[in-house]
Parts: structure tokens; C-alpha cells; sequence
């Protein structure tokens, strides 16, 4: 489980293929290595990798074709990602429950400046644009956001100038693809609906 407040911001080194997947060998800069083990969980760019191996700042994870398919951003050498240890039952929850399981791909609208603020608008797959409310929040790229604006498969997001300073939101252009997950509520709210339609059957 994750917060969606980026610790670091990492860059994949290198791509080594595997039977059904890759090996990726992130560089992982600033973020604070002195508490993490073997099978620790790190999200990179909202997506919950588990810790294979590490060599000073530099960190393992395998990645399968399966996430590969379903995620952007972790498919090529030199890429920025996003980086967040998972929470530990202490931690402040300065974001929102995130769990690091990307729900689709949206695609970046427009990504223009506003004042010193972003104006950041994506398009949402038609299957998830339900589930994003206004003043709700939503996971881009592993970052912790609220909505500002709903209509149909688009929505809005203001960003302040420390979050497009700390994170790779900084590269994005209209056209880019973002790892989105939806609310954890949001989820459970849909479902737990749909089962009592189901049982009143």
C-alpha cells in the first residue's frame, strides 16, 4: 500500500529480457535505501514492483509481460519514474490509499502552464471515467491528485509547482500515456452495488 506522495524520482538504466517479461535495473537516485530488504515493494510511477536485488542506488525488479501490456513508462532505457517505498502503519498518510495496481492507461489532453500552476487534462479509458468524481482523488503516474473537473472521459488537474518540480509529470505533452488508478473507495463502492443488484435477482 502506498500514499501517492513521490519520494524520488529514479531513471530505468536498463531493459534485460526475460522468458515472459523484463529485468529492470532502476537508478534510484535520492530515495532512502538504508530500510529497504529483498521482496520490499517500491512504486515506480504507480506501479508496485517488488526489490530483486540492489547494488548502491541502483535497484532490481522483474516485470511481467502481463504489467508491461497494461502500464506505460516502463518499457524503455532512459525514462523517468516516479518512486515510493510502501507504507509503513506509522507513515502519514499525506495522499490518498494507493495500491499500486495501475487500472488503465489514459492519454495526456493538454498540459499547459496557468499562472505558476499546470493545467493538466487526460482522457481516461471509457471503462474508468466512472469512477472519477470531482474533488475526488486519482493516482497518476504514482502521484496523489484531486479532480477539479469531470466531462465524460476527460477530466482536469491543477498542478502546483512542487509537484510538476518533484515528479516526471514535468515530460508530459499532449499525446503522453499515464499509469491511472482510481480511487480505492470508488472500487468497493462499485461493487458492493453491483452485488446487491445481483443478490436481489
Amino acid at each position: 500500500m502506498f500514499s501517492g506522495i513521490v519520494a524520488a524520482c529514479g531513471r530505468i538504466e536498463r531493459i534485460d529480457p526475460l522468458q515472459d517479461g523484463v529485468r529492470l535495473t532502476v537508478d534510484v537516485a535520492d530515495l532512502d535505501l538504508s530500510d529497504v530488504q529483498l521482496g520490499d515493494s517500491i512504486a515506480n510511477s504507480g506501479v508496485c514492483l517488488t526489490v530483486i536485488a540492489t547494488d548502491g542506488p541502483r535497484v532490481q525488479f522483474d516485470v511481467s509481460r502481463e504489467t508491461l501490456n497494461c502500464t506505460a513508462g516502463l518499457d524503455a532505457v532512459g525514462n523517468e519514474v516516479n518512486l515510493e517505498k510502501a507504507l509503513r502503519l506509522a507513515d502519514r498518510l499525506g495522499g490518498h490509499l494507493v495500491t499500486g495496481h495501475v487500472d488503465g492507461v489514459g492519454e495526456v489532453v493538454r498540459f499547459v502552464p496557468v499562472g505558476e500552476s499546470h493545467d493538466l487534462v487526460i482522457r481516461a479509458p471509457a471503462a474508468l471515467a466512472g469512477y472519477i468524481a470531482r474533488k475526488g482523488s486519482v493516482t497518476v503516474n504514482g502521484v496523489s491528485l484531486t479532480v477539479n473537473r469531470v466531462e465524460g472521459t476527460e477530466f482536469s488537474i491543477n498542478l502546483i509547482p512542487h509537484t510538476v518540480a518533484v515528479t516526471n509529470l514535468k515530460h508530459l505533452a499532449a499525446g503522453s500515456r499515464v499509469n491511472l488508478e482510481i480511487d480505492l473507495i470508488a472500487r468497493y463502492c462499485e461493487r458492493l452495488l453491483a452485488w446487491r443488484e445481483e443478490s436481489a435477482q
